[in-house]
């Protein structure tokens, strides 16, 4: 994938995780987050509930791509399921969504976590409810 041309302006949860949409096109959203200290859990790892959010915004804005700024698609999560599979041992997480299928009112998405050391660190499951434009 190549970087969208699309932005948007960082929203108040995007800037307390410190986290960037790094590409999103059709059916398809990157979310990167270099790992800090505010991160961490109680053992000095990121917290699950870090993961689940970058994995919960990459499917997310996999389903919402307009492909025009002026025109944004919004969406609310309805379930989410994720499954924490090892720790990152490298310095950011990149979180990437596809998006599976759905309608015009729902939609399905697919979501991993790799370190950028290659390590698979969560997957996920997603169910979306599309919001007004």
């Amino acid at each position: 994938m190549t970087q969208s041309d699309v932005k948007e302006a960082p929203y108040p949860w995007q800037e307390t995780l410190g986290f960037d949409v790094t590409d999103w096109g059709p059916d398809f959203a990157e979310v990167t987050v270099k790992i800090e200290h505010k991160h961490a859990n109680r053992y000095g790892i990121p917290h699950g509930g870090v993961l689940a959010s970058i994995l919960d915004t990459a499917m997310g804005f996999a389903g919402c791509y307009t492909g025009d700024p002026a025109k944004p698609q919004m969406a609310m999560t309805l379930n989410l399921s994720v499954n924490y599979l090892s720790v990152a041992k490298g310095t950011r997480l990149i979180a990437s969504g596809k998006r599976t299928g759905g309608g015009a009112k729902t939609f399905f998405a697919e979501g991993r976590i790799t370190d950028d050391e290659g390590t698979l660190v969560a997957t996920a499951t997603g169910v979306f409810r599309y919001r007004g434009k």
